[in-house]
Order: C-alpha cells, then structure tokens, then sequence
C-alpha cells in the first residue's frame, strides 16, 4: 500500500506543483489587495471630504452619474457601504441581448463627495497598465488569467490537492519496525522525527525535511485553502457533496420561474432598496439575526430580481458578507433568502472555509499568518520537484552503473 501512495503523492504533486507554486506566491499578496491597489492608484482609490463637514453623496444618486457617462453600459451592481477614505466604485455590464459590445472599461471610480469620475480600467486588462497589477494577480490566483478554462483547471487542482492533503500526511507516519531486536520507540516518538528539520547533512536532507515537516507544521491550514479553492472554482462539485453530507440552503428560487417579460415594468432603484429593507427586516427578526449595516444592492436583468445584501452577526468574515434577500424586480415578491451561518451546517462550513482562505478573520496577525502560509505553499511545490529531481538522477546513475551505455527513459 505504502509504495503505491508514494507514486500516487510524486506524481499528483508533480502535476499540480507548478500550479500551487503560482497559487501560493499570488496568494500571499492578493492578502493585501485593497492596501496594494490603492498604493498604486491612489488618484482612485482614495479620497478625503472637501470640507470637514461634508457628507458623502447617496450610493443611487453616484451609481446614476456613472450611468449617464457611460450610456452603453448598464450599472447593476451598487455598493451601498465603502471605508472612509476610499472613492466608491461600480462594474459595468454590456446590455442584455448581446446586441453592444463590453464597455472598454468595466471599473469605473467616483468621488463620493462630489460625484466627478476618477478614472476607469478593465478589470484585470495588465495590457491596459501597472494599474491593473492587482486586478491581473487575482485572475491568475483563481483562473491562471485564462477565464473559464483556467477556472475548471485550477479547480481540478484542489480536488487532487485536497486528496494529497490526506496522503501525504498518511505518508509521514513512521512504518512499522521489523526485523530488529532492539528495543523500539513509540509510534509517536518515531513521529515526532517527521517535524523536525535537520540543519547538518546537506542540500536534500534539508529539502526533504522542509517538505515533510513544512506539509505538517500547517496541514490544517493547506486542507482548508485546497477545500476552500474547490468551493471557489468547482462549485458544481462542491456544493452536491457539501448539500449530500451537510445540507445547504438554495441559492436560487425553490421553483422554477418563467422567464421576465421583456414589457415588465421593474422598479426603481430607490423603491428596490426599500423593498429589500424591508424584506430584510422581516428575515432578521424571523432569523433572530441582527442587520449591521447594508451592503449592496444588485439588479440580475435575465432573472428580473434584485438581491439586497446586508452584513448581520451571522457572517463570519467582513468583507465579503452574505445574509441575502432575493425579490421580484416587478412585484417587489421575496423569492428566497440566505443566512450564512446558523441555518445549514454546509453554509456554515462554507462561510468558514472562505473567511479562512481570503484572511477576513483576526486583522493583521491572520494576515501576516495567511501571507506566510502562501509561501510555503510555493515551498513545499519548490521542495518537491527538487527532491523528485534528486531521486530521478540518482536512478538514472544507478541504471547506468549496472548497464553502462543504457538509455535513460
């Protein structure tokens, strides 16, 4: 059994090692995102009153001045709390139909205070600039910047990750002592050799070591970051299992709904917020959950709904909050909702798990841990091709010695 799990570890980690190596080095500065982004675009990203006393203008009134400059486009995302300091900002969408091309620029950033447009880029676009670097690291963290294909390969990545998780922990357990009548330590004792690092005996000695004991100095974090990733990019997979063993909550309406009248009349933005306070009031006072404060409010135009996202004491994280309501964009009907924690123990994993993977926990000592976790990442990738490297030439040389002048396959 041993020997076909360390063909399974060498060539599941030979496959997948270039790919956390990029992974792991993204990810630690993707932990800085905002900070970086705005170091590099401050002429966006940042922005101060005009007067001590001066009050930002409201979220619809700044989403309906990007709308006017850009009447190709459509606006249907408005985010409906920003840090002080910072500008707010709006994606753009081509319209539905397909009949416009994309807007040049999907990232629009607005002074809050006195609604004038900072500038635009397209999100991602590292051809459009050293403004986009931040933007171009993401997609490459989760998709290698290769949109959808990328986003399929680096989530059979964590799929064999995950497993890997398990075998090479499996693998650091010491083998059972035979054929010796000397009087033989513990299992653990044996073990505890698996988490140190020997700093005499060379290049490999210290490789190896880095790998074995690097792998377990963190394996519960490296588990979470490969079962995590999964749920970012597989969430065909994920969510099927994690609703099979767990339960999760739909995420969509419970029935299917006829497709929207392209005649419907839908809400104003201003009615749409107030609909989903309301809504949401009802599910906090149901759920026994408290709002904190609102977070977005989104138009889906294929669906013809509004979802209306707030921050309660049933997230996890900060940044990413997600106690939702979903409702009618004609009717103003509540077709579902979503609790992130507390209600399906599958949501509630998941919560945790992506808290976790993007450092939204804890403040600056989880990040730094987090940031310290993708380089070794990176490591444990760069240790195992080295010492698979080792052990291939020491075969090679071993071939040769015994049939010199044989080919090396």
């Amino acid at each position: 059994m041993r020997p076909y799990c360390v063909l399974l570890h060498r060539y599941v980690g030979l496959a997948t090692a270039v790919f956390l190596a990029v992974a792991g080095l993204t990810g630690a500065v993707l932990v800085w995102y905002h900070e970086l982004d705005a170091l590099l675009n401050p002429h966006w990203l940042r922005t101060a009153p005009p007067t001590s006393t001066a009050q930002p203008l409201d979220p619809l009134v700044l989403r309906e001045r990007v709308a006017q400059a850009y009447p190709g486009a459509r606006v249907n995302h408005v985010l409906l709390h920003r840090e002080p300091g910072t500008s707010a900002s709006f994606h753009l969408t081509a319209p539905p139909g397909g009949k416009d091309a994309a807007p040049p620029e999907n990232e629009v950033f607005v002074d809050p205070y006195r609604g004038k447009i900072l500038g635009a880029r397209r999100w991602g676009a590292l051809s459009h600039g050293i403004h986009n670097l931040l933007p171009f690291l993401y997609q490459l963290h989760f998709a290698l910047a290769l949109d959808d294909l990328g986003l399929l390969l680096m989530g059979v990545v964590a799929v064999l990750w995950t497993a890997d998780c398990f075998i090479g922990a499996w693998l650091t357990f010491p083998a059972p002592a035979r054929g010796s009548n000397r009087p033989q330590r513990s299992w653990w004792q044996r073990w505890r050799l698996a988490w140190q690092v020997r700093r005499t005996g060379g290049a490999y000695k210290l490789n190896h070591d880095l790998h074995r004991a690097g792998g377990l100095w963190l394996w519960g974090m490296l588990l979470v970051l490969a079962l995590s990733s999964v749920s970012f990019n597989l969430p065909q997979l994920y969510q099927p299992v994690m609703r099979t063993l767990l339960g999760m909550q739909a995420d969509a309406p419970p029935s299917p709904r006829p497709a929207p009248a392209a005649s419907a009349p839908v809400m104003n933005w201003t009615t749409a917020r107030a609909t989903g306070e309301q809504h949401m009031a009802r599910l906090a006072k149901a759920e026994g959950l408290t709002v904190l404060r609102a977070e977005s409010l989104q138009f889906d135009p294929s669906a013809a709904t509004f979802r209306y996202r707030v921050r309660s004491n049933r997230d996890v994280g900060t940044r990413a909050p997600r106690t939702d309501v979903v409702f009618d964009a004609t009717s103003g009907e509540l077709l579902f909702s979503f609790v992130p924690t507390g209600k399906a123990a599958g949501d509630t994993v998941t919560a945790w798990l992506t808290s976790l993977h993007t450092a939204d926990l804890w403040g600056l000592p989880f990040r730094l841990f987090i940031t310290l976790t993708g380089l070794i990442v990176s490591t444990l990738s760069a240790t195992g091709i080295y010492l698979w490297w080792k052990k291939r030439a020491a075969r090679i040389a071993a071939i040769r010695g015994r049939r010199p002048g044989a080919p090396v396959r």
